[in-house]
């Protein structure tokens, strides 16, 4: 059993879904990434999205785009996102790491060379934003070659029989997007999302993480009854990103990222 399936197991037993957290690496600054990454796996994240900032995020919001624009204005890339990733995952060896990329930033690595490089420091996967069905092979079989999952991503546009072949071929768990458009934080349609992720459970032998605009706890503890895995990024960012010393937003993202391990917690 690898370290993902591990965790998911682990969860289930204990009657809740994983806490599944995006970080801005390099956010605001590589040090302070790393204390906030540090300080959301204190607070209860079972597994941690590594986010390496891109110059064009299509996907991501305001929120996750302004954090990448001043990450890389700070001198962030890749490689001291992997070196601070090597010492994280050293630190919390059960604590489940995904690196979140564009594959623009993966092509510019190599993605024989960043396969081969994940599971020696420690990941377990790698999230392609922008990577389609159609063109997955190229970074799946480095990925299958290295013993790494290539999450997969569906949305509630994505047309069911395709929603059924990118679940059939995922590895690890499937990242569920709850809302159509870009990250950010946002008032769901929460029983639409609900009926949305029973139908892909029903077709997926891996477990759905529903993700994109989960806002508070409340909205946490509702997909929780139903996903595997919970997925927040852009409220987290929000907090760190506010007024007063980094310590004091650092302290606001811990109580935040608690709240929510406390709300994942399915109903008897």
């Amino acid at each position: 059993m690898n370290k993902l399936q591990k965790i998911f197991t682990r969860c289930c037993q204990e009657n809740r879904a994983a806490l599944i957290i995006f970080c801005s690496c390099g956010y605001p600054d590589m040090e302070s990434s790393e204390q906030a990454i540090e300080t959301a796996i204190n607070a209860g994240a079972d597994i941690i999205e590594l986010g390496v900032p891109f110059s064009d995020p299509m996907a991501d919001g305001s929120i996750i785009r302004k954090a990448s624009e001043v990450a890389i204005r700070n001198g962030a890339t890749l490689p001291k996102i992997l070196d601070m990733a090597e010492r994280l995952s050293k630190r919390h060896p059960e604590t489940g790491f995904i690196l979140f990329s564009y594959m623009n930033i993966l092509y510019n690595y190599g993605l024989e060379k960043i396969c081969r490089k994940l599971p020696e420091i420690g990941l377990d996967g790698i999230l392609a934003v922008d990577l389609p069905l159609e063109e997955k092979e190229e970074l799946a079989k480095p990925c299958q070659e290295n013993g790494l999952h290539l999450i997969a991503l569906v949305s509630p546009a994505t047309p069911l029989e395709r929603a059924r072949k990118i679940m059939s071929e995922a590895s690890g768990f499937v990242y569920s997007i709850n809302v159509c458009g870009v990250t950010g934080v946002r008032d769901l349609q929460q029983q639409e999302i609900v009926e949305h992720l029973a139908v892909l459970k029903a077709h997926s032998t891996v477990p759905i993480a529903a993700g994109f605009g989960i806002n508070d706890a409340q909205a946490a503890q509702r997909l929780s009854q139903i996903a595997d895995g919970v997925i927040v990024g852009s409220a987290f960012i929000k907090i760190l990103s506010g007024k007063g010393e980094f310590s004091q937003r650092l302290e606001a993202a811990r109580e935040f990222i608690a709240d929510l391990a406390k709300n994942v917690r399915r109903q008897p």
